[in-house]
Protein backbone atom coordinates (compact mmCIF):
# COMPACT_ATOMS: atom_id res chain seq x y z
CA UNK A 1 0.00 0.00 0.00
CA UNK A 2 1.22 3.54 -0.96
CA UNK A 3 1.53 6.03 1.92
CA UNK A 4 0.65 10.12 1.93
CA UNK A 5 0.85 12.94 3.53
CA UNK A 6 -2.67 13.69 4.65
CA UNK A 7 -3.71 16.58 6.78
CA UNK A 8 -7.42 16.38 8.94
CA UNK A 9 -8.67 19.33 9.96
CA UNK A 10 -11.23 19.12 12.47
CA UNK A 11 -12.35 20.87 15.78
CA UNK A 12 -13.30 17.41 18.06
CA UNK A 13 -10.19 16.70 19.08
CA UNK A 14 -10.64 12.91 19.98
CA UNK A 15 -11.99 11.97 16.73
CA UNK A 16 -8.89 13.93 15.16
CA UNK A 17 -6.82 11.70 17.12
CA UNK A 18 -8.89 8.61 16.63
CA UNK A 19 -8.65 8.89 12.63
CA UNK A 20 -4.77 9.78 12.83
CA UNK A 21 -3.79 6.73 15.26
CA UNK A 22 -5.33 4.69 12.39
CA UNK A 23 -3.89 6.20 9.47
CA UNK A 24 -0.33 6.52 10.89
CA UNK A 25 -0.96 2.73 11.89
CA UNK A 26 -1.15 2.41 7.98
CA UNK A 27 1.59 4.11 7.38
CA UNK A 28 0.42 7.70 6.37
CA UNK A 29 2.18 10.95 7.72
CA UNK A 30 -0.89 12.65 9.39
CA UNK A 31 -1.03 16.22 10.30
CA UNK A 32 -3.75 17.76 11.95
CA UNK A 33 -5.24 21.43 12.21
CA UNK A 34 -8.45 22.67 14.70
CA UNK A 35 -9.94 25.04 12.70
CA UNK A 36 -10.15 26.77 9.33
CA UNK A 37 -7.18 29.07 9.12
CA UNK A 38 -5.29 26.62 11.04
CA UNK A 39 -5.94 24.10 8.31
CA UNK A 40 -4.59 26.74 5.40
CA UNK A 41 -1.85 26.86 7.15
CA UNK A 42 -1.20 23.64 7.50
CA UNK A 43 -1.66 22.31 3.93
CA UNK A 44 0.50 25.76 2.65
CA UNK A 45 2.94 24.24 5.47
CA UNK A 46 3.19 20.30 4.87
CA UNK A 47 1.75 20.18 0.96
CA UNK A 48 -0.57 17.29 1.40
CA UNK A 49 -1.67 14.85 -0.87
CA UNK A 50 -5.03 14.33 0.75
CA UNK A 51 -6.92 16.87 3.04
CA UNK A 52 -10.16 15.48 5.35
CA UNK A 53 -11.88 18.06 6.48
CA UNK A 54 -14.64 18.80 9.04
CA UNK A 55 -17.67 21.23 7.54
CA UNK A 56 -18.97 22.63 10.98
CA UNK A 57 -15.10 24.69 11.70
CA UNK A 58 -15.34 27.30 14.13
CA UNK A 59 -13.14 30.89 13.84
CA UNK A 60 -13.65 32.42 10.31
CA UNK A 61 -13.08 29.91 7.89
CA UNK A 62 -16.02 27.30 7.50
CA UNK A 63 -15.06 24.08 5.57
CA UNK A 64 -17.06 25.23 2.58
CA UNK A 65 -14.50 28.07 2.66
CA UNK A 66 -11.58 25.88 3.44
CA UNK A 67 -12.28 24.11 0.29
CA UNK A 68 -12.58 27.46 -2.27
CA UNK A 69 -9.64 28.70 -0.72
CA UNK A 70 -7.88 25.37 -1.82
CA UNK A 71 -9.16 25.04 -4.94
CA UNK A 72 -8.18 28.58 -5.67
CA UNK A 73 -4.27 27.53 -5.43
CA UNK A 74 -2.83 26.08 -8.15
CA UNK A 75 -0.71 24.19 -5.68
CA UNK A 76 -4.05 22.33 -4.23
CA UNK A 77 -5.97 21.83 -7.45
CA UNK A 78 -5.18 18.17 -7.49
CA UNK A 79 -5.05 17.30 -3.81
CA UNK A 80 -7.59 15.10 -2.82
CA UNK A 81 -10.17 16.75 -0.78
CA UNK A 82 -12.88 14.90 1.52
CA UNK A 83 -15.37 16.69 3.38
CA UNK A 84 -15.97 14.08 6.26
CA UNK A 85 -19.32 15.76 8.18
CA UNK A 86 -21.86 15.29 10.27
CA UNK A 87 -23.68 18.04 7.87
CA UNK A 88 -25.16 14.73 5.90
CA UNK A 89 -27.72 15.67 3.88
CA UNK A 90 -28.06 15.59 -0.17
CA UNK A 91 -28.13 19.36 -0.24
CA UNK A 92 -25.15 19.57 2.17
CA UNK A 93 -23.14 16.71 -0.24
CA UNK A 94 -23.74 19.05 -2.88
CA UNK A 95 -22.82 21.93 -1.56
CA UNK A 96 -20.07 20.02 -0.62
CA UNK A 97 -18.88 19.50 -4.73
CA UNK A 98 -19.40 23.41 -5.31
CA UNK A 99 -17.37 24.49 -2.91
CA UNK A 100 -14.30 21.65 -4.33
CA UNK A 101 -14.56 18.87 -2.53
CA UNK A 102 -13.89 15.78 -4.21
CA UNK A 103 -15.90 13.51 -2.37
CA UNK A 104 -18.44 14.13 0.84
CA UNK A 105 -18.12 11.50 3.19
CA UNK A 106 -20.96 11.16 6.57
CA UNK A 107 -19.47 11.09 10.16
CA UNK A 108 -19.24 8.41 11.58
CA UNK A 109 -17.11 7.55 8.40
CA UNK A 110 -16.12 3.93 7.99
CA UNK A 111 -12.19 3.99 8.40
CA UNK A 112 -12.20 0.99 5.48
CA UNK A 113 -14.23 3.06 2.77
CA UNK A 114 -11.90 5.97 3.64
CA UNK A 115 -8.53 3.67 3.12
CA UNK A 116 -9.81 2.05 -0.33
CA UNK A 117 -11.18 5.56 -1.45
CA UNK A 118 -7.56 7.19 -1.09
CA UNK A 119 -6.22 3.93 -2.14
CA UNK A 120 -8.48 4.24 -5.45
CA UNK A 121 -7.53 7.87 -6.18
CA UNK A 122 -3.57 7.05 -6.41
CA UNK A 123 -3.84 3.72 -8.05
CA UNK A 124 -2.00 3.15 -10.71
CA UNK A 125 -2.28 0.10 -11.59
CA UNK A 126 -1.52 -3.19 -10.62
CA UNK A 127 1.38 -3.75 -7.86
Amino acid sequence: MTTHRILVIDDKRDAVAAIQCVLELCGHEVDVAYDGAEGLERARHVSPEVILCDIGLPGAADGYQVARALRASDEFRSTFLVAVTGYAGEEDAKRAVAAGFDMHLAKPVDIHILLRLISERFEDGPE
